[in-house]
């Protein structure tokens, strides 16, 4: 199986679903919800291909990126929840209060209802780790699998925001870090023009060029090198 992309949730997110190991996958910013009418995508796809998701992985807290997981979780109740620590506030029971604020700069307010009162996070993602270091299972094969994939702290468009690279499938996951020839907005909570400029020159040092990019939106596969 290959990574599959869909478009979720009401800016599109490109939601990523990726192979581990035998039918297991993990799922990267489910977007979908009730209030797109697009609530059931993630779960229709992976019933049709057999597919059962070992963890919900959240490039950054942002509301286009988070709104699937209450309906996630009450289908899949033990799956884990990992976010950074410092996005972990844009979730969980408090989520409605800082989701409503930036909704509201945005003129978007009615989609609080799809990000308040969100599951709280089981996990944390750790600069430098893997996968496998921040997410428990006791499936050998699905561990081998994740630890292969590296997360990269890449603080500006939240403060904790994160990309996920496979040095081995040469794959960026890069959420809304960085896009193809641009890079995330820094104007919203926990943005910061600085900070992002300091995480495009991480990758650019961490990142081999012929690394397929994956962003949290529009256009994917492109080579990271077209960026550098």
């Amino acid at each position: 199986m290959e990574i599959k992309l869909l478009q979720t949730g009401p800016l599109g997110v490109n939601t990523v679903i990726v192979p581990l190991a035998n039918n297991k996958v993990f799922l990267v910013d489910p977007a979908s919800s009730a209030y797109c009418d697009d609530e059931h995508v993630l779960f229709r796809y992976m019933a049709q291909k057999n597919l059962e998701p070992a963890a919900i992985v959240l490039t950054h807290g942002h509301f286009d990126h988070v709104a699937g997981l209450p309906f996630l979780s009450k289908t899949y109740p033990n799956i884990p929840v990992v976010i950074h620590r410092q996005d972990a506030e844009m979730i969980g029971a408090d989520s409605g209060r800082l989701q409503g604020m930036m909704l509201r700069q945005m003129g978007f307010y009615d989609f609080v209802q799809a990000v308040t009162n969100l599951p709280e996070p089981t996990a944390f993602l750790e600069d430098g780790k893997t996968l496998s270091d921040c997410i428990f299972t006791d499936d050998v094969d699905v561990r081998t699998a994740l630890s292969q994939w590296k997360v990269l702290h890449t603080p500006g468009h939240t403060r904790g925001s994160c990309c996920f690279y496979n040095e081995s499938k040469k794959v960026l996951i890069s959420g809304d870090t960085l896009f193809y020839q641009s890079w995330g907005r820094t104007d919203l909570y926990g943005g910061s023009e600085s900070e992002i400029q300091q995480s495009l020159q991480k990758l650019a040092e961490t990142v081999a060029k012929d690394t397929r990019v994956y962003p949290g939106h529009e256009y994917s596969g492109f080579l990271f090198g077209d960026n550098f």
